[in-house]
């Protein structure tokens, strides 16, 4: 079969592997799409710390199952959980398994769902719903980090949000937001595009390298600042300034990870706010978040921009390197 292998730094190339061997609790599946994301741009450009060549990327994928199971039928279109935990630090035994001492991932740790066909064990798949399309049911794992986010900073309607960043998961944040009855929701970029698509969908744009976003919230929030920012970009300006625009006892959720940045913690201390990490999801939000794609599929099927043959794939990350093609949500469309 065909799948994209990680080849070493920067090297992404089509190959025909071997065909995948079963496995006792899994079920063969046919993988029709699987999302470009974020840590997949990581290891092709060699920086990832775990993944190693070769490797077949991608763990946000969509498939059909082609055998019966004891929980699913042959044809039921599911998405799987792709978390890999090892059941025995306190973190696990604690029932945070998403944040397991030795948390791994499909398409990093294993060979991915950029492929033709794998086997998925069937305690970690769900079923997609009838009347949710592919474009929609291909986003669930990105969305499932909002829920977990959404979740983690208790968010709660008629609230004003800020996402610095407008990648997929600011976009898909804003979604989330508007959806669950954000008051207002302020979305920052430098990427025209991206911010064309967020307006598009109800938020309110703004590129800080033409007017700035505290002076923009602070004025639409009568000076107070937003309830809650999520920082999804991981740069060192977004850093700096995401206390200053929040307000007193807000909460700020780090979804983007940050390296070393600067950050300015007298206004956490001045303001009482509340900084909040968040990594991935558990496994009840994943469900969730396949529950959650029926309520908002319109917006959902905006996000993705581009869909890529498998055959093309190579080319996915010099796609979203250019900012001339636009892109926010790439998919590999693997049954081409």
């Amino acid at each position: 079969m065909k799948a994209l292998i990680y080849a070493g730094p920067k090297q992404a190339e089509v190959r025909e592997v071997a065909e995948p061997q079963a496995v006792e609790g899994a079920v063969k599946i046919a993988v029709k799409y699987c999302g470009v994301c974020g840590s997949d741009i990581g290891i092709f450009l060699g920086t990832h710390p775990r993944a190693k060549a070769p490797l077949i990327f991608g763990h946000e994928f969509l498939g059909v199952g082609e055998e019966d199971g004891k929980k699913f039928k042959k044809g039921d279109r599911v998405v799987t959980y792709p978390l890999l935990s090892c059941g025995h630090c306190r973190a696990c035994r604690e029932g945070n398994k998403h944040v397991c001492n030795t948390l791994g991932l499909i398409g990093i740790d294993t060979d991915g769902g950029m492929c033709e066909t794998m086997y998925v064990k069937e305690d970690v798949m769900f079923k997609v719903p009838e009347g949710v399309s592919d474009k929609a049911a291909v986003t669930v794992e990105p969305l499932a980090v909002i829920v977990h986010a959404l979740h983690m900073v208790d968010f709660q309607a008629r609230e004003t949000a800020v996402v610095i960043g407008a990648g997929p998961i600011g976009i898909l944040t804003g979604i989330a937001l508007l959806a669950c009855g954000a008051e207002k929701v302020y979305i920052s970029d430098i990427f025209e595009k991206r911010l064309a698509l967020a307006k598009e969908l109800g938020m309110i744009p703004v590129n800080p390298n033409k007017e700035s976003l505290k002076d923009i919230v602070l004025e639409g929030t009568d000076g107070e600042g937003c309830d809650v920012l999520f920082e999804c970009s991981g740069s060192p300006s977004a850093a700096i300034e995401m206390t200053e625009i929040t307000r007193v006892r807000g909460r700020i959720c780090m979804t983007a990870v940050h390296k070393k940045h600067e950050v300015d913690l007298r206004q956490l201390n001045f303001k009482e706010q509340l900084l909040i990490g968040t990594r991935v999801y558990t496994q009840e939000e994943f469900g969730q978040a396949i529950r959650f794609t029926e309520d908002i599929q319109e917006q959902l099927e905006k996000v993705v921009s581009h869909v890529v043959p498998l055959s093309e794939s190579p080319k996915v990350f010099d796609m979203i390197a250019d900012p001339d093609c636009g892109t926010c949500k790439v998919v590999v469309d693997c049954t081409k």
